[in-house]
């Protein structure tokens, strides 16, 4: 029988069977738009009905505007105070040869004002006006739910802090911070895990149905731990400053029942048994797989009794720059590869514009192709 989206998920965290191998979807907005254009689709769940994605649903509070005389930043700068700008990327003119003036072409935001830049000790740390959750109305959680169909997972909620940190702080001071002012990262970070915790706990709480089951499926906690060649940190510099906080994140979510999905791109082996253990993560995304020691078939063979892998089918170089042939012999790889583990199908990271329709196409029609569980 078919399942729903949903269904596939959380029959796969408890270790049951499926109808097929679940698939998700991450991309830039740029690519979605053109997506949508491309496949005649009116919105992002017709797309995933097109391509039959079992895309999670994202449900999250409302930020409450301030009153004008009582704002805490001005336009442009967020909650914590740092100021981004659009930097653009690829050219109007797309690929040599290509029909489709936007591939290749899109923007990010990159932080430019990092509020703690200055400070020198932990009272200036103190003194930032650091956000609360009282700005936000976490009742709009519940209309959200109530007004679902029940078809797709439901995901709320984001914990990354050291990223967060940076862009507070200024990325290299930031890293210093950890062997030089251990005292400031502690503080930093407290005010971070301070917010992010009461934060979720309302958003779950929120959540409950009338029954108090919280109707929330999954929750991320995350950090990126790996570059493209290696760790970004040693094993005792995560240990003293994140894995304790990313511990009492996890044991919040799953006192509501909420699964854990973690996200660390690149080179991240060596902290894998520290996640799996100690945080207790569920899933791991997003399995840069030609990053030194990401060895698929070395990863589940290590974790695959444990973990759900997440991603793995690389946008790097081949959505990017392979052929569809090249698309869907990875993807034949990796059902092979996963085959004794558990996997849900998806872009390794965001999909890029550089990164043609047809081999996104290619990604999930080649895995219902298949047709393998």
């Amino acid at each position: 029988m078919k399942m729903t989206p949903r269904r596939r998920w959380l029959a796969l965290l408890d270790g049951k069977s499926t109808d097929r191998i679940p698939c998700d979807y991450q991309a830039t907005k740029e690519v979605t738009s053109r997506l949508l254009r491309d496949l005649d689709c009116q919105n992002e769940e017709a797309l995933w009905r097109r391509l039959d994605i079992d895309a999670r649903r994202i449900v999250e509070p409302q930020p409450i505007a301030p009153d004008d005389t009582n704002s805490r930043h001005t336009l442009g700068v967020d909650i914590w105070g740092i100021g981004y700008r659009a930097v653009e990327y690829g050219t109007r003119d797309g690929n040599e040869g290509s029909d489709d003036t936007t591939l290749g072409q899109g923007a990010y935001e990159e932080p430019i004002a990092h509020p703690l830049a200055r400070a020198e000790n932990v009272a200036d740390v103190h003194a930032h006006a650091w956000p609360n959750p009282e700005d936000f109305d976490y009742d709009t959680i519940r209309f959200q739910l109530d007004a679902d169909n029940g078809t797709r997972p439901i995901h709320a909620g984001c914990y990354e802090p050291f990223l967060l940190y940076g862009h507070l702080r200024g990325l290299q001071r930031s890293f210093e911070d950890l062997a030089l002012r251990p005292q400031i990262a502690d503080a930093i970070l407290g005010h971070i895990f301070d917010f992010y915790y009461e934060h979720h706990r309302r958003i779950f709480d929120a959540a409950r149905d009338t029954a108090g089951k919280c109707r929330i499926d999954l929750t991320w906690i995350a950090e990126d731990l790996g570059s493209q060649t290696g760790p970004l940190m040693s094993l005792a510099m995560y240990r003293r400053f994140l894995l304790p906080n990313q511990i009492e994140m996890a044991d919040l979510a799953r006192s509501f029942g909420v699964h854990v999905m973690y996200h660390t791109d690149g080179a991240a082996r060596l902290f894998l048994p520290d996640l799996v253990d100690r945080v207790g993560i569920e899933i791991l995304n997003p399995i840069q797989w030609r990053c030194p020691g990401m060895d698929r078939r070395r990863l589940v063979a290590d974790f695959g009794d444990r973990v759900i892998f997440h991603g793995s089918i690389d946008n790097q170089q081949t959505l990017a720059f392979g052929s569809v042939d090249d698309v869907a012999r990875e993807v034949r790889e990796s059902v092979d590869i996963y085959r004794s583990a558990r996997w849900i199908c998806g872009p390794c990271h965001n999909i890029q514009p550089v990164s043609p329709t047809k081999n996104i196409v290619a990604m999930y029609e080649t895995l219902h192709e298949l047709d393998i569980v």
